[in-house]
């Protein structure tokens, strides 16, 4: 019997509404948890919303439970699917990934691969994609997309930096980051993601200007002549700064091609405005 393959994510890929329609990619949505009320990521509250509620209540966050994910997989099923890659946030930052292994397991009628994508954001999204384009475009077996998509996370990266640490603090989400003391002298951490999937300080520069300088110089050190690249430019209510960033990753002759966009809602709960971030991927030729 011929493989029908679906791909699922989550809503914290910050793939957009309009590109999960265009490639038919199905996106399980993270909550955002008020005292009184809870919303759907990128479903039902933007992140300007979350912005706003930010002086009267910092919410929290929740992944999606087993039985929302159950349905999803159950949904694909009833279409004719006959195996799912489900790709998702980094298990180091959220328990999203253990609840689709749960449901995985217990799921019959269809084959289930459940990916620790190791990652989040727009470097979630590129291997989401990526494993969109194995699907359409290449005649390869389930086991051997599984493969590639596992060998693509190395290439690759995603760095960050934050206005304040508060919010990373406050949501269990600073990982190996250290910073309390140099929050006094102003020092901002560039911060990227290790292979256990968690948060660690890549360098440390004083001041904004000179952390997205250094982000800047950091990624314009790893492209490589002979290769080419995408660069997505995340940003939370940073736009002004984020679109100079990008405006200057254009100029580099390896990166063929460049995207800007903001962050979801869960992630802004966990990241506060000013976030800037930086995905950095090695296109496969």
């Amino acid at each position: 019997m011929k493989e029908k393959i679906a791909v699922v994510t989550d809503s914290t890929s910050d793939l957009t509404k309009k590109e999960l329609e265009k490639y038919n990619i199905t996106s399980i949505p993270l909550k955002v948890i008020y005292s009184d009320s809870q919303f759907h990521d990128r479903v039902d509250i933007t992140p300007a919303e979350v912005y706003e509620s930010f002086e009267r209540e910092i919410p929290t966050t929740s992944m999606p439970s087993p039985q929302e994910i159950m349905d999803v997989y159950n949904e694909l099923k009833e279409e004719g699917y006959t195996h799912i890659i489900s790709i998702h946030i980094s298990s180091g930052l959220s328990a999203t990934y253990s609840n689709c292994m749960m449901v995985a397991d217990q799921i019959e009628g269809i084959e289930v691969e459940v990916i620790d994508s190791k990652m989040l954001s727009k470097g979630l999204g590129r291997l989401v994609l990526y494993a969109n384009n194995l699907i359409k475009n290449k005649d390869l077996s389930f086991n051997e997309i599984i493969e590639k998509v596992e060998a693509q996370k190395d290439k690759i990266e995603v760095l960050f930096v934050v206005e304040t640490l508060k919010y990373l603090k406050k949501g269990g989400r600073i990982g190996k980051v250290s910073g309390t003391i140099a929050e006094f002298l102003n020092i901002k951490p560039i911060i990227a993601i290790d292979e256990e999937g968690e948060y660690f300080t890549f360098d440390k520069v004083r001041g904004r200007k000179r952390s997205l300088k250094k982000m800047y110089s950091i990624i314009k050190d790893k492209v490589q002549d002979g290769k080419e690249y995408v660069v997505d430019v995340m940003n939370a209510a940073a736009e002004e700064e984020a679109h100079s960033l990008l405006d200057k990753f254009k100029q580099l002759s390896q990166v063929k091609e460049t995207y800007f966009s903001e962050i979801s809602p869960v992630m802004v709960v966990h990241t506060g405005p000013g976030l800037i971030g930086v995905v950095l991927t090695e296109i496969e030729k």
